[in-house]
């Protein structure tokens, strides 16, 4: 067996970058209060768009922009009816997944694109060439370190800034947030719009990097992935990285045990990360969720 060890985890990245995009735009969702289970929904609404924005704009990053878009709008949908006309949060969640994967079926029917749209890898003089690390660490596209970066920026936001303190508020006790004065409402769409903007960005990611090509249900579940690794990470930012990049890594070295030939049938191969995924959450204690999380708020005044 002939598998550079190297090159497994420089894939690893890419293969973690959607999961990552998508967990981190539902952790804030979750840390407001709302549960979110239509992430799947979204992200195969942003995987056509970003498709079809990206080879007809001939601009990768058009498609990305698209692609956040179009997950915003359709997370808009679910926040309509879960915070003014007050549904239920899980049914709700389940419905706008449904919906997004006719959706996206419906727009994708006639999707083209050309082999000639690539999203460029970034150069970094001096550290692209160092041994191992260069080729692990330092030679991806934009995408990978914006994931990296949108973690990190949602970590300092939550722990640092006032606007994450009431947003952290609003999910733990939106009762006390709102007899104090804070718009509970406000806060929770403008949480899921930021959620759904990454799950779109997510979905482009698989349809214009990781695959690139647009087929039906081309998110094959990395949604529901996204959504058991933010209870994995106890919706603490920084432990989504471990989650997304176990998850990578699972996927990443299956798809190379394919290859080899290895004399396992390849629907066990298949099924391994997201087994890899069960045992994980099974055998980890995870921590406490929000206390409002899933709960509608109904405004006394």
């Amino acid at each position: 067996m002939d598998i550079n060890p190297i090159l497994l985890l420089a894939a690893l990245m890419v293969a973690s970058t959607p999961i990552l995009l998508a967990a981190i735009g539902e952790l804030v969702v979750e840390r407001a209060g709302v549960l979110n289970l239509g992430v799947e929904g979204m992200m195969i609404v942003g995987a056509v768009c970003g498709y079809i924005a990206g080879h007809s704009s001939g601009n990768p990053y058009f498609g990305f922009l698209g692609a956040a878009s179009a997950g915003a709008v359709v997370s808009l949908v679910f926040a309509v009816l879960t915070q003014f006309l007050l549904t239920n949060q899980v049914a709700t969640g389940l419905g706008l997944t449904m919906f997004g994967l006719g959706l996206s079926s419906l727009i994708g029917q006639d999707a083209v694109g050309s082999p000639d749209l690539t999203v460029a890898k970034l150069s970094f003089p001096i550290l692209s060439d160092i041994p191992v690390l260069g080729p692990i660490l330092f030679r991806h596209d934009l995408m990978v370190y914006l994931s990296i970066a949108i973690v990190a920026g949602v970590w300092a936001f939550l722990k640092y800034s006032r606007a994450g303190l009431i947003l952290r508020a609003v999910g733990e006790n939106h009762e006390a947030a709102h007899a104090l004065g804070y718009n509970v409402r406000r806060v929770r769409v403008l949480a899921i719009v930021f959620g759904g903007a990454c799950a779109g960005l997510a979905g482009a990611y698989i349809s214009l990097v990781r695959v690139p090509q647009w087929i039906d249900g081309i998110t094959a579940g990395a949604g529901w992935i996204a959504l058991a690794i933010v209870v994995f990470a106890s919706w603490k930012p920084w432990r989504l990285i471990a989650g997304a990049y176990l998850f990578g890594g699972v996927t990443v070295l299956q798809l190379n045990l394919q290859a080899e030939g290895l004399k396992i049938p390849v629907e066990y191969l298949s099924m391994a990360p997201y087994l890899a995924t069960i045992i994980v959450l099974v055998m980890i204690r995870a921590g406490r969720a929000p206390a409002s999380l899933g709960k509608p708020f109904h405004p006394s005044s």
